[in-house]
C-alpha cells in the first residue's frame, strides 16, 4: 500500500508485538548492502493498542530508537500486522490494467470484510487463474482506513515520511525466499502472540493467515501443565523444546497439544492451497520468528509433513562484512519483516 513512490532513500520499520526492529540498506539491484539495523523491546501491548494515551508513548520510543541506532533517513516503509490486514486471492476477468484499476473497487466489494468506504484497498495481478483460463488471479489486501490513518499520523508526528505500508506477508516473502525460486514455499513466522503463515509462489503470497498461536501459548501450556512460574516455563521451553528425552519428556508432554494445534492449522492451510493449485507441489517450509529456534520443533514439523524444513535467513539477499556474520545470523529469526520492508522497491 504505497503512499509515495520513487523514493530510494528509506528504511524498513517493523512495529512488532514485543519489539521494534529497523533496517536500512544502501545500493541498488537485487542484493543491497546493510547500512544500519537494530531492535528494542516493547513493554505491554503498545504497538497493538488503540488507546490515545499509548500512541504518543510509542511515537517517542520510535523516535529515540531510530536516533540511537543511527538511522539517517526520514523516509520509512512500515509493516501492517497480519491481524489487521485481510488478504485473499480472487479471480477476475482479464482486462487491460487501466480498466482493472478503474473497476477494481466495484469488483472486490463483496470480497472484503469491511465497508469499501472505510477501507484502504491494494491489489496486484499475480498470474493466470488456475480455475478459469479467461480470468486473472488477483492478490487483494484491505485494511481499515482508521488504522492506517492513526499509524500515519503517529509517524508523521515525529518527522517521519511514510513511503509505504506493507503487509507482513509481502515483507516475509521478499526477505526469506531466494530471488530465483518460483515454486511454492510455505513460510511460518512463529512470533510471541501469533504465527504468520504465508504460502508464496512466483514471488507473491498466494495464501496468508494469522494463526493465534505463538510462543506465549506454548509457554502458557508449560506453566499450566507443569505447575511452574512463567519465567521457569520460558527457560524450560527454550532449553528443551520438543526433546522427548529431556527431563523425562515432561516439557514435551506439557506443550505437545499446543504445538499440535498449530500443526493442525498449518495442515488446513496446506490442504486449501493444494486444493486450489493441484499442479503446484509445495516444496519447502521455511521457519522463522522467535519460536523457530525451539529445540526439535523444525524437525517435528518436517517429520509431520514429510518435507524439507529450513530455518529462514532474513539476510540471504543482503551483503554485509564477514565479521558481522555471526552477529547477524544470531538475530536473523527476528528480522525477516524489517529486512523485507527495507528490500522493497519503493
Amino acid at each position: 500500500m504505497t503512499v509515495l513512490s520513487g523514493v530510494s532513500d528509506f528504511f524498513g520499520l517493523d512495529l512488532g508485538s514485543t519489539a521494534l526492529r529497523a533496517v536500512q540498506l544502501r545500493g541498488s539491484g537485487s542484493v543491497k548492502a546493510l547500512d544500519v539495523y537494530g531492535q528494542v523491546p516493547i513493554q505491554g501491548n503498545l504497538t497493538l493498542s488503540d488507546s490515545k494515551m499509548d500512541t504518543p508513548k510509542l511515537a517517542q520510543i520510535i523516535k529515540d530508537f531510530t536516533h540511537q541506532i543511527g538511522i539517517s533517513s526520514k523516509n520509512v516503509a512500515v509493516n501492517l500486522p497480519s491481524n489487521r490486514v485481510f488478504t485473499t486471492v480472487i479471480d477476475l476477468d482479464r482486462m487491460p490494467a487501466a480498466d482493472l484499476a478503474k473497476s477494481i473497487n466495484y469488483q472486490v466489494e463483496a470480497s472484503i470484510p469491511t465497508p469499501l468506504d472505510e477501507s484502504k484497498i491494494d491489489w496486484a495481478v499475480i498470474g493466470d487463474s488456475p480455475n478459469d483460463p479467461k480470468k486473472n488471479e488477483v492478490l487483494l489486501s484491505s485494511v481499515p482506513n482508521e488504522f492506517i490513518e492513526k499509524r500515519l499520523d503517529m509517524l508523521e508526528s515525529i518527522g517521519l515520511n511514510v513511503i509505504a505500508f506493507e503487509p507482513d506477508s509481502m515483507a516475509l516473502t521478499r526477505a526469506v525466499i531466494p530471488i530465483d525460486v518460483m515454486t511454492p514455499q510455505l513460510i511460518l513466522d512463529i512470533g510471541s502472540k501469533a504465527t504468520d503463515l504465508v504460502i508464496a509462489m512466483n514471488g507473491a503470497p498466494h495464501l496468508s493467515r494469522a494463526i493465534p498461536t505463538g510462543s506465549e501459548a506454548i509457554v502458557h501450556a508449560a506453566v499450566q501443565n507443569l505447575h511452574i512460574e512463567t519465567t521457569q516455563a520460558e527457560q524450560f521451553v527454550l532449553k528443551f523444546g520438543l526433546g522427548k528425552d529431556k527431563l523425562e519428556g515432561q516439557v514435551y508432554n506439557a506443550i505437545i497439544n499446543t504445538v499440535d494445534s498449530l500443526i493442525g492449522e498449518i495442515e488446513k492451510s496446506i490442504k486449501f492451497f493444494q486444493g486450489r493449485y493441484p499442479n503446484n507441489k509445495l516444496e519447502r517450509i521455511i521457519v522463522t520468528g522467535g519460536a523457530s529456534t525451539l529445540p526439535e520443533l523444525p524437525l517435528y514439523i518436517a517429520n509431520h509433513f514429510g518435507m524439507s524444513v529450513e530455518i529462514g535467513n532474513a539476510w540471504r539477499n543482503v551483503s554485509f562484512p564477514a565479521s558481522k556474520q555471526n552477529e547477524l545470523l544470531a538475530v536473523s529469526n527476528h528480522f525477516a519483516v524489517a529486512v523485507g520492508l527495507a528490500e522493497r522497491t519503493a
